[in-house]
C-alpha cells in the first residue's frame, strides 16, 4: 500500500477572493460546482482536496480508476470527498449514454427519409412501477454504511449534489423501511446508498443486480466490522467483482480494517493508495472538551440542567450508555420543560426517522440517544455534545463530539463521569492520547477527590494539575464563552426544577447506572436490520 499523509490543518477554508476558485481546481462538472455553491461551500477541505483529484483517476494507470483507503476525523467532509467524484463520473456517463441514444435516433431518422419512410418516433417513456414494466434495478455506483442513520444522512447528501443534474437518481436502502417503496425508489437509481442487510435481502429477491456496479464505497469500514458485517461485505465483494473502482473509510488504519481491505479490495489490496488526513489522536482544533467529575447519578443530573440552561447553546445530543437510561433521560427532561425526544436502536425505523427530520428542522432542541447516533447526524446547529453514559468502547468517544464542531464550526463536548468511571474515562484519554481538560460548577463540586489525570503520553511541560489547581481539577476556571453561573446554589441533588427530574430511587437505580445490558452492547441491537 502507498502511504500518503496529510498534516492536521491543511485544506482550511481560503479565503472569499480565492474561495470562488477551490472546488473548481478539482475540474468537477458544472451541475456539481453549482450544487456545492448554492450549499454555501466555498473551497475544499483537506481530505476534498486530496482525495476527490484520486478518486478521478490522477495518476492512475491504463484503466483510470485507483483503490483508495482514506482515513480522516468525522465531520471533515468524508461524505462529499466520495460522493462528488463518483457522481461527476456517473454524470459524465449519463451525458455520453445521451448522446449516444441522440445520434442513433437522428440517423434512424435520415434512414426513413432516404428510404422515403416516415420518421420514427421516439420511445415512449415506460411506467417503471408498473408490473409488466418492472426490471431489477442496476445500479452503477453503490455506497455501503453500518447504520441507518448515516445510510439517509449520505443519500440526503447525495441528493443535494445532484439538485442540479439532469438524469441522475438517488436511492436509499435501508432497514425497517417498506419494501415496496424502496423497490419503487431503485428504479432507474444510478447510485445506491445501504445497508448490507437489506441490500442483499433486495438482491436475493432478484430486486436489484450488483454486476454493473463500477464504483463501490464502503463508510465507515471500523464500525462495519464493529457490527459483525464481514461477511455481508465479502459476499458484495463477488456480487460487484466487475466494478472498476473501491473506496474506503474508516477512522484508523488498524491491521482488522488493512484485513477487510485485502478482503474486498481489487489483487488483495496489493495496488491501494492509502490516505491519512488525520487521525483520532488528532485534538479536534474546533471542539472544546472538558470532563466534570460528579458523585453519583444525581449529581450528574444536575451538571447537565446547569449546561442545558446554557444561553449560548442552540441545539444538543445528550449520549446515554443503555437503550433504558435514555428513554428515562429524555423523559425527565421532557418533564423538566426541555424540547427532548429519545434516539435508539428498540424504536422503529418511522419514529427514529420523524425525530431526526424534527431535529434537523429545529422543532426539538435535544436529541437524547445512544450510540446509534455517534454516526450519520450531521445537523449544523448542535452546538453542545453531552455524554451522560459513556461509551462502551472508547474510540466511540470520537464520534460521538464529532456530531458538534463540524466544517469548521465551533462546538463544546462536555463529559460527565463518576468516580466509579475513572477506568473508562482513563481508556478515552489513552486513545486519545489527550488528558481531559477538568472543571467544576460553583456549588456543584464534587464531594470527593478526583482520580489523578492521565500520566502516560502528557504533553510536554503539562503540570501535575490544570491550571495550577489540584491534578484532576480545573480550578473552577470560568471558559470564555460558556457562562458557569448558576442561578440557585442548591447543591447537587437538586435537578431539572422543582424535583421534578425523578431521583434514581424512583425508577429504580439500576436503569439510571451506565452498565451494558446482558448478551452484548448497550443500547445497540445486534440485528443488522436495526442498522
Amino acid at each position: 500500500m502507498t502511504d500518503t499523509a496529510i498534516p492536521a490543518g491543511a485544506g482550511a477554508p481560503a479565503s472569499p477572493s480565492v474561495a470562488a476558485n477551490g472546488f473548481v481546481s478539482l475540474g468537477l462538472a458544472p451541475e456539481l460546482l453549482q450544487a456545492v455553491s448554492s450549499l454555501g461551500f466555498t473551497a475544499p477541505t483537506a481530505v476534498q482536496d486530496r482525495v476527490i483529484p484520486l478518486a478521478m483517476g490522477q495518476g492512475a494507470s491504463q484503466d483510470g480508476f485507483i483503490d483508495l483507503m482514506v482515513s480522516s476525523q468525522t465531520g471533515s467532509g468524508k461524505t462529499a470527498a466520495f460522493l462528488l467524484p463518483v457522481l461527476h463520473t456517473l454524470l459524465a456517463q449519463h451525458e455520453q449514454k445521451k448522446d449516444q441514444e441522440r445520434a442513433a435516433f437522428e440517423r434512424a431518422c435520415a434512414e426513413a427519409e432516404a428510404k422515403g419512410q416516415p420518421a420514427p418516433r421516439r420511445p415512449k417513456r415506460k411506467n417503471p412501477l408498473m408490473a409488466r414494466h418492472f426490471e431489477p434495478a442496476v445500479p452503477g455506483a453503490l455506497v455501503l454504511c453500518p447504520t441507518r442513520e448515516l445510510a439517509q444522512q449520505v443519500a440526503h447528501d447525495a441528493i443535494d449534489l445532484v439538485q442540479h443534474c439532469k438524469g441522475l437518481r438517488i436511492a436509499s436502502v435501508v432497514g425497517g423501511m417498506p419494501y415496496q417503496r424502496q423497490i419503487a425508489q431503485l428504479q432507474n437509481a444510478n447510485l445506491v446508498v445501504a445497508t448490507p442487510g437489506r441490500l442483499l435481502d433486495l438482491q436475493r429477491s432478484g430486486q436489484l443486480k450488483l454486476d454493473e456496479v463500477q464504483f463501490l464505497v464502503v463508510d465507515e469500514a471500523d464500525r462495519m466490522l464493529d457490527l459483525g458485517f464481514s461477511d455481508d461485505l465479502a459476499e458484495i465483494h463477488r456480487l460487484t467483482a466487475q466494478r472498476h473502482q473501491t473506496m474506503m473509510f474508516s477512522a484508523t488504519f488498524a491491521p482488522r480494517i488493512q484485513q477487510l481491505a485485502m478482503r474486498v479490495m481489487h489483487d488483495g489490496g496489493s495496488g491501494v493508495q492509502r490516505v491519512q488526513i488525520d487521525s483520532p489522536q488528532e485534538k479536534h482544533e474546533n471542539i472544546k472538551q472538558v470532563l466534570y467529575w460528579a458523585d453519583n447519578a444525581q449529581h450528574k443530573r444536575a451538571l447537565l440542567d446547569h449546561w442545558l440552561r446554557d444561553a449560548q447553546m442552540d441545539q444538543a445530543i445528550v449520549f446515554a450508555s443503555t437503550q433504558i437510561e435514555c428513554d428515562a433521560l429524555a423523559g425527565d427532561l421532557q418533564q423538566a420543560g426541555f424540547s427532548a425526544v429519545a434516539l435508539h436502536g428498540a424504536l422503529s425505523q418511522g419514529l427514529r426517522n420523524r425525530r431526526l427530520m424534527a431535529l434537523r428542522r429545529g422543532q426539538v432542541q435535544i436529541l437524547v440517544a445512544t450510540d446509534v447516533a455517534a454516526r450519520g447526524i450531521d445537523v449544523p446547529t448542535i452546538t453542545h455534545v453531552f455524554n451522560f453514559g459513556l461509551p462502551m468502547k472508547a474510540e466511540d468517544y470520537t464520534h460521538r463530539i464529532g456530531r458538534t464542531g463540524r466544517a469548521g464550526r465551533q462546538g463544546l463536548a462536555v463529559t460527565f463521569a463518576e468516580f466509579r468511571d475513572r477506568r473508562r474515562i482513563f481508556d478515552i484519554e489513552t486513545f486519545t492520547r489527550q488528558p481531559f481538560e477538568t472543571a467544576v460548577v460553583p456549588g456543584l463540586e464534587p464531594t470527593q477527590r478526583p482520580p489523578q489525570p492521565m500520566r502516560a503520553r502528557r504533553p510536554e511541560g503539562a503540570g501535575r494539575g490544570h491550571g495550577g489547581g489540584r491534578p484532576g481539577y480545573g480550578g473552577g476556571q470560568r471558559r470564555e464563552g460558556f457562562s458557569h453561573r448558576r442561578d440557585d446554589q442548591r447543591g447537587p441533588q437538586a435537578a431539572f426544577g422543582e424535583g421534578r427530574f425523578a431521583p434514581a430511587g424512583r425508577r429504580g437505580e439500576s436503569q439510571n447506572r451506565e452498565r451494558p445490558r446482558a448478551g452484548g452492547r448497550a443500547g445497540a441491537s445486534r440485528s443488522r436490520g436495526m442498522r
